[in-house]
């Protein structure tokens, strides 16, 4: 079975609902005369082009936004584009400052560290030197004052 496809577009009702009621009133009047017959005929076949004059404008309307609809679509991609390089472009940024200011903590610590570490070393050498002047005091002979073995009396 072959489905028949059928066209839809938009009109306005108000032409039809006169059609309508117009073809209404032809059928309930049953003694016409050929004369107010073909007036009538006339009526209806004048609404029905205006109708179709109504649905072409619309659709010729119709026809020219959506050629403009396209290009308007094309500019939108591109201007997408655009604002996601910048994005991109923003986020990279913002990784070489985080980078830089990261840097920037680790050259302080590593200073600090560098100072703490000429302290130690001063700290060692002074340890050092005192240590090397123990040894040299213990290596001489050490001499202490003799008391006589017979404590002297009080005069």
């Amino acid at each position: 079975m072959e489905e028949k496809e059928e066209e839809y577009e938009l009109i306005p009702l108000s032409p039809l609902r006169k059609l309508e009621k117009r073809i209404e009133e032809l059928e309930k009047k049953t003694s016409l005369s050929q004369k107010e017959f073909y007036k009538d005929l006339v009526d209806i076949i004048r609404i029905n082009q205006q109708i179709v004059n109504e649905v072409v404008k619309a659709n010729d309307s119709l026809r020219i936004e959506l050629a403009r609809i396209p290009p308007r679509i094309e500019e939108l991609v591109e201007k997408l584009n655009e604002l996601l390089g910048y994005i991109k472009e923003a986020a990279s940024e913002e990784v070489k400052v985080e980078e830089r200011v990261e840097e920037k903590g680790l050259i302080k610590k590593i200073e600090e560290l560098v100072e703490s570490n000429k302290k130690i070393s001063e700290s060692l050498s002074e340890l050092a030197s005192n240590i090397e002047e123990l040894e040299a005091k213990l290596k001489r002979p050490l001499i202490l004052p003799r008391k006589p073995l017979i404590p002297k009396k009080p005069l």
